[in-house]
């Protein structure tokens, strides 16, 4: 089968595609998989330079999360049958034709979803519903504002914001890109790069009869950061998904104080050891407002698994909207 390695660490560019064994059968409590899709994400870039939270052993696979078709089936699992549908977020592996996943991390592809579209859902729509709900419990009428609105995490939570009846302020550098994020559902855009976020977001506050932001949903960090700190209401909730920009904020904590700020870190896949039984919840909530047409998985740009290079550059250099996604 095919499969790209990291065997130095390094760049993604680094990566070789391989030509491997298939892979074993399944041990006690995880299942075999044909991969359709793998969804790109600036952790596996972290990963393949060895600066991720998870250091694999070289040389190993990266990918962190897939779809694809049920091949085995380990004993103990009677939930998951040989030929089902599935998504899954995995450690590593997914970049391959086959991966191994632990059942308890593998959920049913939803109805009328394509697998390709399946493989970049996992983790951008998981971790959106996560923070947005676990975390933030963001309420119906608040003013959600979202960071980085046209990427693979940024889209999701502007679609979630929408689905759970908040009022939705989206930020991404250029028109295009605030283009995507209306399509998603924001009902207002500021491009960053051509306008002020803080004054642009007090702005939009005080015509509605409000402080500022209740709910800030964060995976680029830096300068932004500090601008969200600025245009947040009393009381409000921001959330630090990631650091896309580069640069990892210092947080003042006088500010925290005066406005009664919480500010929460929130990392979805640490959920899958901690409390696992949360990410099966997840999914069944993404599956119903995916069923009511509230969901709108949105893939920019698909590659076949031999031009890995050009997906990650596209990713990395910020031209994509949505997901990119690797083919097999």
């Amino acid at each position: 089968m095919r499969a790209l390695q990291c065997q130095a660490l390094g760049k993604p560019s680094d990566l070789k595609l391989v030509e491997i064994p298939d892979l074993p059968s399944p041990q006690a409590g995880e299942i075999k998989v044909k991969v359709a899709s793998a969804g790109l994400n600036f952790a596996d870039t972290l990963m393949i330079a060895g600066q991720y939270q998870q250091k694999p052993e070289l040389p190993f696979t990266p990918g962190l999360e897939l779809a694809g078709t049920v091949l085995e089936i380990g004993s103990g699992e009677t939930r998951i049958k040989v030929g089902d549908p599935v998504m899954a977020a995995v450690d590593h592996g997914g970049f391959a034709e086959q991966a191994i996943v632990r059942a308890a991390d593998a959920m049913p592809i939803p109805s009328g979803m394509d697998p390709v579209v399946a493989g970049g859902f996992v983790i951008a729509y998981g971790t959106s519903y996560g923070a947005l709900v676990w975390k933030a419990r963001l309420q119906e009428g608040e003013l959600l504002l979202v960071h980085g609105a046209a990427g693979g995490v940024g889209l999701t939570a502007v679609e979630i914001g929408k689905a759970l009846g908040a009022r939705v302020i989206a930020t991404a550098g250029g028109a295009d890109k605030c283009a995507v994020a209306r399509e998603h559902g924001a009902d207002w855009t500021i491009d960053y790069k051509a306008e002020n976020v803080r004054d642009r977001v007090k702005a939009i506050a005080a015509a509605l009869g409000r402080e500022g932001a209740d709910v800030v949903y964060d995976p680029v960090g830096g300068e932004i950061f500090d601008a969200s700190l600025r245009c947040v209401a009393w009381g409000a909730r921001l959330l630090v998904v990631g650091f896309a920009a580069g640069q990892v904020q210092k947080i003042p904590a006088n500010i925290l104080l005066v406005k009664n700020i919480d500010a929460q870190g929130f990392y979805w896949g640490s959920y899958r050891r901690h409390q696992p039984a949360l990410i099966g919840d997840c999914f069944a909530g993404l599956a119903r407002m995916h069923a009511g047409g509230r969901l709108k998985p949105h893939i920019s740009h698909r590659f076949d698994l031999a031009n890995f290079a050009q997906a990650f550059d596209i990713l990395v250099t910020r031209k994509s909207t949505g997901k990119v996604v690797l083919t097999t």
